[in-house]
């Protein structure tokens, strides 16, 4: 039913306002702002990234051919790019990362009970851990080098399974190795955490155990453990094993002294010999390739859409005397 409100006004209904009035006051982000406050910043800048605008010259000229609509949109007055550009370079990204934290709680309630589509029930949250590179140009983005004919910047996200949301985001330079976003990744006690090999480091896995997580990764080939136990399992199932393993080797055993479960797992589909390693002794064999499929699922279409919104989100002003001022930034930080 037509209201007698634009699309895109109704879709700005659900941005709760008064929290980012607070924001935008905590920060002082509308202080000695003459043309363009905070409001009407996020308004153009989300209409951009609804209607998949790639610059800021694509952005003005959208906005300004039907000026007799911006006040429907909740706009005053066409924006300049330059005056996009200037608001994009100098606002405090704080006041957008405070924004999203305030969206992604509020979405986190909502699917709080959302099945994870599992033969097991987990009571506590199970999170999957990945990273995704956004090439850059190099001419715009000397900041964020990566190869030496190229720029870059990895996004890695920590996305909750129930409703797929981003509870964590730490963006990097290209060359930020994917491990050690651990060591400020905040961990919380009970809940999953789904990895690939690349985060496999047991210094930080054991500091993860001792902060009352669980971890479930996969191990590489050259993984030396020695085996303690064997538990009974259904090969049915596609479980070849299940074992309660120590870590050889000096450093290893130093690195993480208590013992793992090791599981093998022989998936049909691609006919590969998969090996787990989690510190939970209680999840069924099974389930715990069930939870690294569904997480390779939403890791695949979170970073297929993460890599284009930011990449999009990337948008350099246009300088009509120095190319070297290109490259304003409204950071995705979560």
């Amino acid at each position: 039913m037509n209201l007698g409100k634009t699309l895109f006004s109704q879709v700005m209904e659900f941005v709760p306002w008064t929290s980012f009035t607070r924001i935008v006051a905590k920060y002082a982000g509308d202080a000695r702002v003459a043309s363009l406050p905070c409001t009407e910043h996020f308004c153009i800048m989300a209409y951009a990234q609804l209607t998949w605008h790639e610059s800021l010259r694509d952005i003005e000229a959208t906005l300004g051919a039907n000026p007799t609509k911006l006040y429907a949109m909740g706009l005053r007055q066409a924006v300049r790019r330059s005056t996009l550009a200037d608001a994009n370079e100098r606002r405090d990204w704080r006041i957008w990362a405070d924004l999203a934290g305030v969206l992604i709680r509020r979405v986190s309630a909502l699917y709080a009970n959302e099945p994870l589509g599992l033969d097991v029930q987990i009571a506590g949250r199970v999170y999957a851990l990945d990273s995704t590179t956004i090439d850059l140009c190099l001419n715009l983005f000397d900041w964020a080098p990566f190869r030496s004919t190229k720029a870059a910047i990895k996004l890695h996200t920590l996305l909750d399974l129930r409703g797929a949301i981003p509870s964590f985001i730490h963006i990097s330079d290209g060359k930020m190795g994917d491990v050690k976003v651990l060591d400020i990744l905040p961990i919380e006690a009970g809940a999953f955490y789904i990895m690939d090999r690349g985060y496999l480091d047991f210094e930080r896995m054991y500091t993860m155990h001792q902060a009352g997580a669980f971890f479930v990764t996969r191990a590489k080939s050259n993984f030396d453990a020695r085996r303690v136990y064997s538990a009974g399992v259904d090969k049915s199932t596609g479980v070849v094993c299940g074992q309660t393993v120590s870590l050889n080797g000096y450093q290893a055993s130093r690195d993480y002294p208590e013992q793992l479960r090791r599981v093998r797992f022989n998936d049909p589909k691609t006919a590969k010999t998969l090996v787990f390693l989690t510190n939970n002794t209680t999840l069924p064999a099974p389930s715990l390739h069930s939870c690294t499929r569904t997480a390779g699922k939403s890791s695949c279409s979170s970073n297929g859409s993460s890599s284009t919104c930011a990449s999009r989100s990337f948008w350099a002003p246009v300088r009509m005397r120095s190319r070297r001022r290109c490259g304003a930034l409204l950071r995705p930080t979560y």
